[in-house]
């Protein structure tokens, strides 16, 4: 197991997170995948997480929605373009507080030795958008939910 690795590049669109888990890939595509393991791991510590919607399949959608402590919402969503098991899948990105802002997301799963690399790669429409995301600390949430993931994978 590794840490996440984030690229952020002054002037760019786009986001990439990376991190080696040591679990086969047909493991880690099932567990992303997976509506009722997907709370056990999507988001920061602090929120929990609701599955509203999860069709992964081309054209499908999803929605996520993260409950703070008081019970406000946080809605999140978009619809799948492509998903190839268990390379890893496109979609789109959206957070319901931020119209307008939506990223397109591949998700892609490589093999290495003894493990499985994630890539994530959110393209944004703005520089200006993808650096709101930076500035609202989107790499925590990111951080948070690829511990918890690397959790419930160490427990399968």
């Amino acid at each position: 197991m590794s840490d996440t690795e984030f690229v952020i590049e002054p002037g760019r669109q786009d986001i990439v997170m990376s991190r080696v888990f040591d679990a086969p890939r047909e493991l880690v595509f099932r567990v992303v995948t997976d509506p009722e393991l997907l709370p056990r791991w999507w988001g920061p510590r602090f929120l929990s997480t609701r599955v509203d919607r999860m069709e992964v399949r081309p054209g499908g959608r999803w929605r996520y929605v993260n409950i703070d402590a008081h019970g406000k919402e946080y809605g999140f969503g978009g619809v799948y373009h492509d998903v190839v098991a268990p390379e890893g899948f496109v979609r789109t990105w959206a957070f319901e507080g931020w119209p307008g802002d939506v990223a397109l997301e591949t998700v892609t799963l490589v093999e290495t030795a003894g493990g499985t690399k994630y890539v994530a790669q959110s393209v944004h429409q703005s520089v200006e958008a993808r650096d709101a995301i930076v500035r609202a600390d989107g790499a925590r949430g990111g951080r948070e939910s690829m511990d918890r993931l690397a959790e419930v994978l160490a427990g399968r």
